[in-house]
């Protein structure tokens, strides 16, 4: 085949990606393999950002493509210019549509014939003098922009309404317990997840965050030592998008428990799946028996036992956890104060008496 014609036959594969990418750089290579994939163009403008990021996953992980940074960040950018332009290319026909509409229809109702219409809107192209009619088209075209704006800004407001609508929707699901109470080994039935699970996810965020540690020390950046934003972040790229921080920060205590006693978290389980308790009654439970083995073991310093801990000293203490030592060992510190007062006092009774 000719290599002129190989080209063209490139192009109309590609489904318009290199004229997308073109001012991004984004490898042909990469355009094309996306391509492969069965992505055109339009597939892209229609898709939503997280649908965007699943694609660019499966392209690294799936196809392995090494997809770089830019590259990501670069098919985000063009498809963001490409839809604005769109936009303002459709805001300019409607605009000009109803400029058009106005002026009809304002020297219609003077009673001019339709070459009367076009003259008038010759004349005021090139700019001749104002007249009556004139006046009267310029009132109509101001009128039409002053609804297109009012027309905007509902949409504008509709719009911001409906975001707010769907974030406070995320933010109810998201404090409802995705989780039931089993007991170990027990496979959960139905939507929601088993506890088994839940200690799982623990693991993988150590997995997400010995990967974090490593590209950071070879760019030479910062490197975490516990699991923070940036592991959540990395984790949603690399499509974990179920592990996010408040679901793991809510039952990070119920995972301590799990790592500190494993013979007492598999106790309460089974007694709370026999009584049928909820998994929120259940994180409320495990907060008793943490407390306990911190005052055991360290003096109620909860903080020093997640430290001294392989799988616990990459997660922050509890800010209630950590209330709850503190109350104790205040507590156990009056109670202490109180017995030795009183074991004295009987003791300077008996110096006084008379020998």
């Amino acid at each position: 085949m000719d290599p002129e014609a190989f080209a063209v036959v490139g192009l109309r594969t590609m489904g318009g990606l290199e004229e997308l990418f073109e001012a991004y750089g984004i490898r042909y290579l990469t355009a094309s393999r996306i391509a492969e994939m069965g992505f055109t163009a339009n597939t892209l403008l229609d898709m939503k950002e997280e649908e965007l990021d699943d694609m660019m996953n499966s392209l690294s992980h799936i196809f392995r493509w090494d997809l770089l940074v830019g590259e990501r960040y670069g098919i985000k950018a063009a498809i963001r210019a490409e839809r604005r332009r769109l936009l303002e290319a459709d805001d300019r026909r409607h605009h000009l549509h109803s400029t058009d509409h106005a002026l009809l229809d304002a020297l219609s109702r003077q009673g001019l014939s339709e070459e009367q219409v076009v003259q008038h809107a010759e004349k005021d192209q090139v700019g001749g003098a104002g007249s009556a009619d004139t006046a009267g088209t310029t009132w109509g075209v101001q009128q039409q922009r002053k609804k297109h704006r009012h027309r905007h800004r509902i949409a504008a407001r509709e719009g911001a309404a409906t975001e707010e609508e769907e974030e406070e929707e995320e933010i109810r699901r998201q404090r409802e317990h995705p989780f039931i109470v089993t007991e170990p080994g027990e496979v959960a039935r139905g939507k929601k997840n088993g506890l088994d699970y839940l200690f799982h996810l623990y693991d993988q965020c150590r997995d997400f965050l010995l990967q974090v540690q490593s590209l950071a020390k070879e760019r030479g950046e910062k490197c975490p030592t516990k699991v923070t934003n940036q592991v959540f972040r990395y984790a949603k790229k690399a499509g974990a998008s179920y592990i996010n921080k408040p679901k793991m920060r809510h039952y990070v205590h119920c995972y301590a428990l799990h790592c500190l006693d494993e013979h007492a978290s598999n106790a309460l389980r089974k007694s709370f799946k026999e009584r049928g308790e909820n998994v929120g009654a259940w994180r409320q439970a495990c907060y008793h028996p943490l407390v306990t083995i911190a005052g055991r073991r360290a003096g109620w310093d909860i903080d020093a036992i997640f430290n001294a801990h392989p799988r616990l000293c990459i997660w922050y203490v509890p800010t209630k956890l950590r209330q709850l030592c503190h109350a104790h060992r205040h507590s156990s510190a009056s109670a202490a104060s109180s017995a030795s007062t009183s074991t004295s006092a009987p003791n300077a009774h008996h110096l006084d008496l008379p020998y």
